[in-house]
């Protein structure tokens, strides 16, 4: 195989936050020796998300065996993953804030024809499903744990108990309209075609409109790691997953 150098489009402080993570863990096993030390594996964890490059290329790429690949990987994420807020954590600091923006997003999976449960009849395609919440700015503030894409985004929020905590934190937040009957804190808008609305429906609409299109942002940072665009990994390991790129972003926007 030929070894080519190339570029992630991610900081050094991203870089450096990762591997003090990693640093820390090997001093709390009593790790003497590791064929990487802790800033390369972090490089080489980061350019699986980033770039989806697989264990095979990233072996040949750091001189290691694809064994150890996937060892560091999966002690990274877990690691990360640790590290992501939980929803009660979230919901403490959202009471600050004059308002939150929930979506859901499909992240594709390979799965054929007959995993009815992981097909999305929204999206025409196979994948699970996530519930995110973000703040007014478009910064990410939580990941749900993965579901499959069957599931629709309501029933989602629901049975992470997300529609629960934003009532009890008594938070505005403002959804799309697959999320109707959410609750008296999740605004959506009216539904039906645009032309048989009122005129004041149609105002009421395009504010929030306009105020989720905010929430986009989040996703899009979420789908700029290449490798949630289309996941062949085990279903039960796209939580963690999700969870460290979410602890990820958020250490960078700290930093930055």
């Amino acid at each position: 195989m030929l070894v080519y150098p190339s570029g992630l489009d991610l900081s050094s402080s991203t870089l450096r936050f990762l591997a003090d993570q990693l640093a820390a863990r090997r001093r709390e096993q009593g790790t003497r020796w590791r064929r990487l030390p802790a800033g390369r594996q972090a490089l080489l964890v980061l350019a699986h998300p980033r770039r989806g490059d697989t264990y095979a290329q990233l072996a040949d790429g750091f001189g290691v065996g694809t064994a150890t690949v996937y060892r560091y990987i999966n002690e990274a994420v877990q690691v990360l993953a640790a590290l992501a807020p939980t929803l009660e954590q979230v919901m403490r600091a959202v009471r600050a804030k004059a308002y939150v923006i929930l979506d859901g997003t499909l992240l594709p999976i390979d799965r054929i024809a007959a995993d009815r449960p992981f097909y999305s009849g929204k999206h025409k395609k196979h994948g699970m499903n996530i519930q995110v919440l973000t703040d007014p700015f478009g910064r990410l503030l939580w990941a749900s744990p993965a579901l499959p894409g069957a599931v629709h985004d309501i029933r989602a929020a629901r049975t992470h108990g997300l529609l629960a905590a934003l009532t009890e934190a008594d938070v505005t937040c403002f959804a799309d309209k697959g999320y109707q009957g959410a609750g008296p804190v999740v605004r959506v808008p009216f539904r039906g075609r645009w032309e048989l609305l009122s005129a004041g429906q149609r105002a009421v609409n395009v504010a929030p409109a306009r105020t989720r299109a905010v929430g986009e942002q989040a996703m899009a940072t979420l789908k700029n790691w290449r490798l949630p665009r289309k996941l062949r990994c085990s279903t039960t390991r796209i939580t963690p997953l999700v969870q460290a790129i979410l602890t990820l972003h958020q250490a960078s926007s700290e930093r930055g």
